[in-house]
């Protein structure tokens, strides 16, 4: 029961450290310090954190980064810094804690703590990344009190109950493994959309003729489909965003054929296996709109959903725009003229 519990203390801070190294030093240092928390009897390798150069620099260092968390890019940039600082900081607390005189143990754990701090580090690097798609500060805000909150009380409910703490931890890694890839695609994504915003010009005018090449991958994919003879109206590379049976944040062609107006696909290679889909597009309509990074077509149907969303870098304004009224003009019903009404 002592070796869980000294488990989920270093587990605990190792967590927290990737989260907010400095403010998880600083309030267990400062707890100690003051005698708000008695380590002595319990965890007395911890002492260590209460000396006062440490809680003065810890101290310090925080303060730079609660200012530094709340403004965009910013605080990306920081995380960029700190990608090596936090998984090393992790791996000394989470070591402090066991306080274990092994050596062979104690690097094992260092491995493991640091492994543990940066899956934190980087699930919170990479939600401040897409946070920074939208440019209002609001969100960053939000965002960094929240974290501070929650390393405040991730601190508290070690103390309170470490086997309760190495089991809510335990979960938070379970599930930054499952969710951290969508996040690191949807990071990929906006990195890729703001180095495309710095350095390729866009125009505010129509495209008057679209692509219609597509990569070999992609044509072999679609003639594996049936669609060997089809003719292509036009062929764009995009973003996709999750929606049904469409998966998000994979890099692709939008394809557009001559035979059916009303239809269109997706075709990607997504790791290893690729992805074709078939969009039935009766009753949808489409349209165009600009963001911050990115230019959308956005297709839509007022009878029924999903609603689908492609993603394109502001430097295809033009085809982005040019694929939004080609679709507009093909998915308009055609107005049929009763025969008795003509003359």
């Amino acid at each position: 029961m002592e070796t869980l519990q000294l488990l989920g203390v270093a587990l605990g801070l190792a967590s927290l450290a990737g989260l907010n190294l400095y403010l998880t030093v600083f309030a267990t240092g400062l707890s100690i310090q003051q005698q708000w928390l008695d380590v002595s009897q319990t965890y007395p390798q911890l002492e260590i954190l209460g000396h006062p150069a440490i809680v003065a620099i810890s101290g310090v260092l925080f303060l730079l980064q609660f200012f530094a968390d709340k403004v965009p890019w910013v605080d990306s940039l920081w995380d960029t810094v700190h990608t090596l600082i936090r998984p090393v900081g992790g791996a000394f607390l989470a070591v402090t804690a066991l306080g274990s005189p092994d050596p062979v143990f104690d690097v094992i754990v260092a491995l493991l703590a640091g492994g543990a701090t940066l899956m934190v580090h980087s699930a919170k690097a990479g939600t401040r990344f897409v946070v920074n798609h939208s440019p209002e500060p609001f969100s960053n805000i939000a965002l960094s009190v929240a974290e501070d909150a929650a390393v405040i009380g991730g601190l508290v409910l070690i103390k309170n109950d470490p086997l309760l703490a190495l089991a809510v931890f335990g979960v938070v890694l379970l599930a930054i493994a499952y969710f951290g890839p969508k996040l690191f695609r949807a990071a990929k994504v906006n990195a890729w959309l703001g180095w495309r915003k710095l350095t390729a010009p866009s125009s505010d005018e129509f495209a008057t003729e679209l692509p219609t090449e597509l990569p070999h991958e992609s044509e072999i994919l679609l003639a594996g489909r049936n669609f060997s003879g089809a003719k292509i109206l036009w062929s764009a590379p995009c973003v996709s965003v999750a929606s049904k049976d469409v998966p998000g944040n994979v890099f692709g062609h939008l394809v557009a054929t001559v035979e059916e107006p009303r239809k269109l696909r997706f075709v990607a290679h997504r790791r290893w296996r690729p992805v074709t889909v078939e969009l039935d597009l009766t009753t949808y309509k489409a349209a165009h709109e600009s963001k911050f990074l990115s230019e959308n077509v956005v297709l839509y149907s007022l009878e029924k959903k999903p609603k689908y969303l492609f993603v394109f870098d502001r430097g295809q304004r033009a085809i982005a725009r040019g694929i939004a009224k080609s679709l507009q003009q093909r998915l308009t019903p055609a107005i049929s003229v009763p025969t008795d009404a003509v003359s």
